[in-house]
């Protein structure tokens, strides 16, 4: 297995959370606990929207590195590769709610467990007056014809979390940041290349990749892709990448114009 430098798998995520927040000025941990990490400047989301997001853990620096002015004022974080409960997503959204947001975005990838998680609590925050909504992001290129659960979502999320912080940040509504933000989703494709396995903190490698091989297509928690070669050069890698990502035969391209 590969080795880690960490004090003990149950803990893992809790000291990378709290040394995040000791070693960055403008962050802070909500406790009561919830992973849930915060601007400390909250103060100046009044009036304005404010952005949420989340997920599993175990992608550093996703979610906690894009906190910031003009970036995401919260992220909730789940233990490595799992999403976060729906009573932490709830806690995170309440707290910017009562920090005087005007509304909350959530901006989630598109993984069975984190719509079911983050909609459960966008249901219940609603029940509690607060103006939410959520988006989408399934930017994967991968799959010719992606499963019932559709494409998921990808590192084109982190240019998700720019442009709606970026206009919160400018005082749009929550209505004109959606409508702006799902209009950019149709621009947006990611295809993974992987050169090795992930592993979970405690766990053996999720599959065997020999030295030399790459895999194309590849999930970020290590679900299968759609092929394995050797590997190429960059050049090489890059110009298979886009022409299977702009493929018009494959449900999932991305529709480029040269």
């Amino acid at each position: 297995p590969r080795q880690k430098l960490i004090n003990s798998v149950d803990v893992c995520v809790d000291e990378a959370l709290c040394g995040l927040v000791r070693a960055s000025g403008g962050l802070s941990l909500m406790g009561g606990g919830h992973r849930v990490l915060l601007r400390s400047d909250l103060n100046n989301i009044r009036g304005k929207v404010a952005v949420l997001s989340g997920g599993g853990s175990g992608h550093e620096p996703a979610h906690g590195g894009f906190l910031g002015v003009g970036m995401l004022s919260a992220a909730v974080a789940g233990g490595v590769f799992a999403s976060p409960p729906p009573a932490s997503i709830l806690a995170a959204i309440l707290c910017l709610h009562n920090a005087g947001a005007s509304g909350v975005l959530l901006i989630v990838k598109n993984y069975t467990g984190d719509r079911l998680n983050f909609g459960l609590a966008a249901e219940q925050a609603r029940n509690h007056g607060v103006d939410v909504d959520m988006v989408i992001v399934a930017d994967d290129c991968a799959f010719n014809q992606p499963s019932k659960a559709g494409r998921r979502g990808l590192c084109g999320t982190i240019f998700i979390h720019k442009l709606a912080g970026a206009l919160a940040e400018e005082g749009c509504s929550l209505v004109q940041i959606v409508s702006k933000v799902t209009e950019v989703l149709k621009g947006i494709g990611t295809l993974g290349v992987s050169l090795s396995p992930c592993s979970v903190p405690g766990c053996l490698p999720s599959f065997d990749l020999p030295p030399g091989d790459m895999e194309i297509g590849l999930g970020i928690h290590g679900e299968p892709g759609i092929k394995r070669s050797k590997v190429a050069s960059a050049d090489e890698v890059v110009k298979t990448m886009i022409d299977h990502m702009t493929n018009n035969d494959s449900q999932s391209h991305l529709p480029l114009k040269s």
